[in-house]
């Protein structure tokens, strides 16, 4: 269960968990990917709204065949007791470059509940 020792340490490593999501977005590893959302994961950017496993992992199934290739920098992370931020470079094909903030909730079995990702500028 997700608690804190005091008021500012997570018991529950969500920054390696967050990290562990990444590595497997980059891969395009969907299986991998899949297995770190909850039953009633929702996903939200600045384009599109889904809720539910199926939903989420088919939205993240689109992506993959959108991209021949994902780089991801982790240029910052946040913690919070049942959450993580992190702020990201990430390089699709090569070329295209976004930076975003993504910020993710996890359930009190550490799976993901919530991802919303801002889109923000590189300067």
């Amino acid at each position: 269960m997700t608690g804190t020792k005091d008021d500012r340490t997570p018991t529950v490593d969500h920054r390696t968990r967050f990290l562990a999501y990444l590595d497997a977005y980059a891969r395009k590893d969907i299986d991998a990917s899949a297995t770190m959302l909850a039953p009633d994961a929702t996903l939200r950017d600045r384009n599109l709204s889904v809720r539910g496993h199926r939903a989420v992992v088919a939205e993240t199934v689109e992506n993959f065949r959108n991209a021949d290739t994902i780089e991801i920098e982790v240029l910052q992370t946040y913690e919070r007791e049942d959450g993580v931020a992190g702020e990201l470079r990430i390089v699709v094909d090569g070329t295209v470059e976004l930076h975003v903030v993504d910020v993710i909730e996890f359930d009190a079995a550490g799976l993901m509940k919530a991802i919303r990702s801002y889109k923000g500028r590189g300067d």
